[in-house]
């Protein structure tokens, strides 16, 4: 049993939901970044998503692109990324993912990043970019390893796609409550429940729900229907307004304990 599904089992067991928060590699540096992910395991994250700094990240909103400009100016590589969960691995166990675009990982290697990711400690790999039908050789490598491959699914997924996802997928399925770009917003769309409802015709892994997800009550409204809520925009706000490291550790912290109700 890969570590993400271990996590999702103990907390269905413990009766509870999950909480996944979303981290830029780098931003605003590899150390911190090191410390964000030990301290927000403390805070309560059941897996914690990895951003790899894109030059082009289309899917995600002004916040997150704007933490992937300050993270590239920095001019680190996946190398220094996986270092940093190497780094974390001495003080946690929480399941770590990357969350990518193709184009990094085509530029490092595929086998060499499947055998450094699980060296490293990684768990598993978003792409956000790699549609089902060409993920299949991937999907295999990173399985063979017992890495667990993420796929997003949306609103505008039809049943065909959704089956194809459940087929190729594994740890978990995360579920983009509405079309468009990450963000926040006040409000989040009725079309995340129907979703999660459609998603679970087709499989049996944890369902977890993001975008726009930015206070106490959004994640209590996605833990109704789905498995975890996954913040982003928001923490990661949190570190763009700090004034040092130390403040964006701390702010994060308490951001994340006020999200969930602690």
């Amino acid at each position: 049993m890969s570590r993400i599904a271990e996590a999702f089992t103990d907390l269905r067991r413990a009766g509870k939901k999950g909480f996944i928060p979303f981290i830029t590699a780098g931003d605003p540096d590899l150390e911190t970044t090191r410390e964000l992910i030990v301290e927000l395991a403390r805070a309560g994250a059941t897996v914690i998503e990895l951003g790899v700094p894109f030059s082009d990240p289309m899917a995600d909103g002004p916040v997150i692109q704007r933490a992937s400009e300050r993270a590239l100016r920095h001019g680190f590589g996946l190398d220094e990324v996986l270092k940093v969960v190497t780094d974390a691995r001495m003080q946690t166990e929480v399941p770590i993912i990357l969350f990518s675009y193709f184009n990094p990982l085509l530029q490092f290697g595929l086998d060499r990043l499947v055998d450094e990711a699980e060296k490293a400690g990684v768990d598993g790999i978003l792409v956000t970019d790699l549609i089902p039908e060409e993920a299949g050789e991937f999907a295999g490598a990173l399985r063979a390893r017992e890495l667990d491959m993420i796929f997003l699914v949306a609103p505008t997924s039809t049943d065909d796609r959704l089956k194809m996802i459940a087929e190729h997928a594994s740890g978990f399925i995360y579920a983009v409550s509405r079309a468009g770009v990450t963000g926040a917003r006040d409000a989040l769309s009725a079309e995340a429940e129907k979703l999660v409802r459609r998603v679970r015709q087709f499989s049996n892994l944890p369902v977890a729900v993001g975008f726009g997800i930015s206070k106490p009550e959004h994640v209590v409204d996605v833990w109704r229907y789905a498995d975890a809520a996954v913040v982003g925009s928001a923490i990661v706000h949190e570190i763009e307004i700090a004034r040092s490291p130390d403040e964006a550790v701390q702010r994060t912290v308490t951001f994340t304990r006020n999200l969930l109700g602690d």
